[in-house]
């Protein structure tokens, strides 16, 4: 007779009791005690356990005695009431006495343990990922992000969104980070680029009169990758006519509110906190701070512009400036090993060197600057600081970019050696008034900081024309949750003369901006509705509510830093053929 499943291996409990039922899924372990085998039979939904006895069915045991690690089972049985429970199992106060067996698929030795504490390295966990998604900790994250994806589909259906897809091969646009070339073969010598965002398409939605746009959609952007970074990504794209700011904010924190609601049980108070861009980088270092825990920054310059270090000195009459952070009360927890780790922190972000103070009993301090300074100028940087026995001060001093950016990475580095990022708190708030364009460091031209879409604040439209252009703010928010930017938007940009006005900012000649982006102009000219959005990262927000710091455990196939699929071995070289059909040639040897 063949076996149909009648239960997942992770749902039987004592109310299940002398019910027969029929479980399919994997052997996790078994063990041979002589006239009975006990097998842990493990599907996504759990583990329970199966007994095989020579009373109640020869032939089941016989069988059960030739199983090995993975291999596939359906087993009937009768649950009864274990009399050794386990209070670590969802399943652990019953078993399964089994009476038929059948062996689905027999397996080989897996090269990986199918367990969560395995220690394998990460590249060959990615190279048989097929088997690292069978862990339990693997399984419950894909599905916390399938709830996840559901939630937020449901919200948005429920406050007036409307679900529409967008084109994948769209036209090379010059938005950011270097597109993903697609080459047409019944249009010789033309290519398509893989979208880094829906933007152009979702703001044409808006012309077109959806009023209210969101997918969940795949992106791609040809970028260097990193913990928390994917050549391929997934966001929960949004667009709204009518709106501004408060409007998309008040919309979208409810519903972060309701996902951390539904997927942990914690509420989140709302509004959220709002901070200026400005504020933002002066007190964290960061436009995306992480607010768990303190060591904010202090400005000291005025304080140090005539002192006997050269390295401050120097800093402020060159028109930069020294600023500093303060570990407070936990200066004997940073050993002299582990204060030179973190200057090389400070050093992969630009920094020359960072400098410290321990601050001792009576405010003795011990430094190798200290003797620099005059007894005054040390009270007035301690008392700046807000300085006590116990505490370790560090600054840098350098151009405001590279202090910012070096210190920012110094908090977060000490935070992490002393144990404060608790994966269990949640610290949200929005950044506001971001630059709007920023200076590329490679050429000296001004670029988007967001998009060329984004609109300046209404005082900064126009200015646009003038020279002052690093100072012009956008119409711009993120949304930041421990540090980590899980979402960002702005108001756009709906008025064809100021559009225009923003190409030629950013460069582009008149015929250059309507060569890349004369449909999206033409539509401006046809009655265009004030409109903004914003896009969340929902690989980020999943990583997040998951409790990991490692983007590539909630995708299901990632790539590596090398944006290589160890499984497939994508990307691979292609048939001669197929690039003569393209008329590509590559010119590099393989």
């Amino acid at each position: 007779m063949k076996l149909k499943r009648t239960h997942y291996c992770g749902d039987l409990r004592l109310s299940n009791l002398d019910e027969e039922v029929v479980l399919m899924g994997w052997v996790q372990k078994k063990r041979n005690l002589g006239g009975l085998v006990f097998v842990d039979l493990r599907d996504r939904s759990g583990i329970c356990q199966i007994i095989f006895d020579t009373e109640v069915s020869e032939e089941a045991f016989k069988t059960a005695e030739k199983l090995g690690s993975e291999y596939v089972l359906a087993v009937c049985g009768k649950v009864r009431e274990r009399e050794s429970k386990n209070p670590n199992l969802e399943t652990g106060d019953i078993e399964i006495i089994a009476s038929k067996i059948t062996i689905f698929n027999k397996s080989e030795t897996p090269p990986i343990y199918i367990k969560d504490d395995d220690n394998v390295s990460e590249e060959l966990r990615l190279k048989y990922r097929y088997l690292d998604l069978r862990k339990p900790s693997m399984q419950k994250t894909l599905m916390l992000r399938s709830k996840v994806a559901n939630i937020v589909r449901n919200y948005l259906n429920e406050n007036g969104f409307c679900e529409i897809e967008t084109p994948f091969l769209i036209k090379p646009t010059p938005e950011g980070a270097r597109d993903y070339l697609v080459p047409s073969r019944v249009n010789e010598g033309k290519f398509y680029a893989l979208p880094q965002s829906p933007q152009i398409f979702k703001q044409l939605l808006m012309v077109s009169g959806m009023d209210r746009y969101f997918q969940i959609v795949k992106c791609f952007r040809d970028e260097d990758l990193r913990a928390d970074r994917q050549p391929e990504f997934t966001q929960i794209d949004c667009e709204m006519s009518f709106v501004d700011e408060q409007d998309v904010m008040s919309i979208m924190e409810k519903m972060i509110q309701k996902v951390f609601k539904e997927i942990l049980n914690v509420d989140v108070t709302l509004p959220l906190p709002v901070m200026s861009y400005k504020e933002a980088m002066e007190r964290f270092g960061s436009d995306k701070p992480d607010t768990r825990f303190g060591y904010e920054l202090t400005d000291i310059s005025d304080l140090v512009k005539e002192c006997g270090f050269s390295v401050f000195k120097n800093a402020t009459t060159s028109g930069m400036s020294v600023r500093g952070i303060n570990v407070s009360g936990k200066s004997e927890e940073i050993s002299k090993k582990q204060l030179s780790k973190i200057e090389d922190v400070a050093k992969t972000y630009k920094a020359k060197g960072l400098a410290w103070m321990r601050i001792g009993a009576n405010n003795e301090i011990t430094s190798p600057i200290a003797k620099f300074f005059t007894e005054q100028e040390l009270k007035n940087i301690l008392d700046r600081m807000n300085a006590k026995e116990g505490d370790l001060l560090l600054f840098v001093a350098d151009k405001n970019s590279i202090v910012f950016d070096a210190l920012g990475q110094v908090r977060l580095e000490v935070a992490r050696r002393l144990n404060l990022l608790n994966n269990k708190e949640y610290k949200m708030l929005w950044v506001t008034e971001f630059p709007l364009f920023e200076e590329d460091e490679e050429t000296g031209r001004m670029i988007a900081k967001h998009h060329p879409f984004t609109s300046p604040l209404d005082e900064d439209i126009d200015k646009l024309d003038g020279e002052d252009k690093i100072n012009l703010r956008a119409k711009a928010y993120d949304i930041v949750i421990n540090g980590y930017e899980v979402g960002g938007g702005s108001i756009r940009i709906f008025n064809s003369d100021v559009q225009q006005k923003m190409f030629k900012a950013l460069g582009f000649t008149e015929e250059e901006a309507n060569e890349k982006f004369g449909f999206l102009l033409d539509a401006f000219k046809y009655g265009t509705p004030p409109h903004g959005g914003i896009a969340f990262g929902l690989d980020r927000l999943v990583m997040i509510l998951a409790g990991t710091n490692n983007i590539k455990d909630v995708i299901a196939f990632p790539k590596n830093q090398s944006a290589v699929c160890p499984m497939t071995n994508a990307p691979a070289v292609a048939e001669k053929s197929q690039l003569d059909e393209l008329s590509i040639k590559v010119n590099i040897e393989n």
